[in-house]
């Protein structure tokens, strides 16, 4: 790789010396420079290797990213296996395709930019009528001098790796054998709480100090607990709490996500399997999670997701404290705590048939039931608090909020309940001006308003910082919604520059939007403007 960087920087300081015209009147040396670069690139194309030609002609899919995790190549092979053509991702980020969540989602790439590490996923293709699963590992390369410039990333659809039979359950065993699995892999261990922080369940509000004395009171016990909550409530978080006050937090605490293995797998996965269990089974078998659990604690998350056939053995497994692994007799006794969670509402799932009423009663036990963040306010200005050191610390920043912008924060719904508010956060300690407290106002309720126009609010923002006396944002008030906040704020402001300018040409350049944009938003707005025009 590097003789083939150095033939051709060679080529191209010899051509660039002829096109200088340094030779141009003298004919023998422009002769021995030409028959030069015709040695070198002929020496190129005997020893080199034509990369594109290999990475066409491979059966695996192979996709290519810039250091920005831009696409920049996709092989046949990529097309053939998951429907996506070259022009519905080249050119365009991971994080814009997977925001929008219509092509495929969870895949490396954006991993390996935050982690600049390998990283291995299940990722799903959306672009046919049913979802496809399938196994992708990301590789991130680096320039001599440690600057990540590409991400190589290949994968395979589902039914390709169980054709292989013996090939895919070696690779199985092997992979679940791994000491240090990565932490995008659904199944996580801990060896000690030692990794675990001390307060991360944050919060006063009388909801939080109620589960609190839950979890102090179940935790040193070996009860069976139920976590139920909205998506991105702090479930896990809870979970880890329980094991951190619990007596077993020096042995194993293996985290098990339901809904991100296949189900076909997700048997063997758990109960493990006997030598020749059935075809492709490793020579050896193999140990299950609850095995590697025992004496420990095993999270089963979004448990509400497992199918009805392996809800009969859990079941018995936690009624019989026991479990046979698959293709096997032998009784293996065990000694775990089981802690579930959920974001589906379960009851609503034994009336539609779709869980047992009898696993349900045996998980809660310990009922711990996450309210939305929405439903304890009272948590909001400590949480952002918290999150604004950790991010600050990460990112060499100094973000501190108004008393504004903490009731921007405070009157906001949060869909997305604490995992929403953490991204928000690290958005405004990376984006936020630290010397415009006006702009960051803006900039806040354009975050959290997601009907406004981006163009033209963003436009708008950013000429906030060449106004000389901006419109001072509203103070939002308890009743006042997020949109009607900016849109008084845009009015005031629309109005504050026209009164310093000459035209509805020269306010529209200072505000970043074009005259007739702005002749819309006066007439819509019912600004009084003489001279519109």
């Amino acid at each position: 790789m590097m003789s083939r960087s150095i033939t051709l920087k060679s080529i191209s300081s010899r051509l660039r010396k002829a096109l200088d015209n340094e030779y141009y009147n003298d004919s023998e040396r422009m002769k021995t420079l030409l028959e030069d670069v015709l040695s070198d690139i002929e020496i190129y194309s005997e020893h080199g290797i034509d990369f594109r030609a290999v990475a066409d002609a491979l059966d695996d899919s192979l996709v290519i990213a810039d250091g920005e995790g831009r696409y920049i190549y996709s092989n046949p092979s990529y097309t053939r296996n998951t429907g996506i053509y070259p022009e519905m991702i080249i050119g365009r980020t991971a994080a814009e395709i997977e925001a929008e969540g219509k092509i495929f989602t969870h895949g490396a790439a954006i991993e390996v930019l935050k982690t600049k590490k390998k990283v291995f996923r299940l990722s799903t293709v959306h672009v046919s009528d049913s979802p496809e699963l399938g196994f992708v590992a990301g590789v991130p390369i680096f320039d001599e001098n440690g600057t990540l410039t590409h991400i190589a990333i290949s994968s395979r659809p589902i039914f390709t790796l169980r054709a292989l039979q013996d090939d895919f359950q070696q690779f199985l065993s092997e992979a679940n054998s791994l000491e240090n699995r990565p932490n995008n892999i659904p199944v996580r261990e801990h060896d000690s709480a030692d990794d675990l922080s001390s307060a991360r369940l944050i919060g006063n509000s009388p909801a939080l100090k109620n589960i609190w004395e839950t979890i102090k009171r179940a935790a040193p016990t070996d009860a069976t607990v139920l976590i139920t909550g909205e998506s991105g409530v702090g479930k896990e978080i809870v979970a880890d709490e329980i094991y951190r006050l619990s007596d077993r937090n020096n042995k194993p605490f293996i985290k098990v996500n339901c809904a991100s293995i296949p189900p076909n797998l997700l048997e063997s996965e758990l109960f493990g399997y006997e030598k020749g269990a059935f075809s492709g089974a490793s020579p050896n078998g193999k140990q299950g999670l609850f095995e590697s659990a025992n004496g420990g604690t095993l999270l089963l998350d979004e448990i509400g997701d497992m199918p009805m056939d392996l809800q009969v053995k859990l079941l018995r497994a936690i009624q019989n404290k026991e479990i046979t692994r698959v293709g096997g007799t032998r009784i293996i006794k065990l000694d775990i705590r089981f802690i579930a969670a959920t974001n589906s509402d379960l009851r609503k799932k034994i009336a539609e048939g779709t869980f047992r009423q009898d696993l349900f009663y045996r998980l809660n036990v310990i009922p711990v039931h996450m309210p939305a963040l929405r439903c304890r306010k009272d948590d909001i200005r400590v949480v952002c608090d918290h999150f604004i050191e950790m991010y600050n610390k990460k990112h060499g920043r100094h973000l501190c909020l108004t008393e504004k912008q903490y009731r921007f924060l405070e009157n906001y719904p949060w869909p997305g309940n604490i995992r929403e508010l953490e991204n928000v956060i690290e958005y405004l300690v990376i984006c936020a001006s630290e010397t415009n407290p006006e702009l960051n106002d803006y900039m806040l309720l354009g975050i959290l308003d997601q009907d406004a126009d981006s163009n033209a609010e963003l436009n708008m923002a950013i000429a906030m910082s060449t106004i000389s006396s901006p419109a001072a944002p509203p103070v939002l008030s308890s009743e006042e919604s997020l949109s009607d906040a900016l849109e008084d704020y845009e009015i005031s402001l629309i109005k504050s520059v026209l009164s310093e300018s000459r035209s509805l040409r020269e306010a529209g350049a200072k505000l970043g939007i074009n005259a007739s944009t702005l002749s819309r938003k006066i007439k819509q707005y019912g600004i009084n403007y003489e001279k519109s025009r």
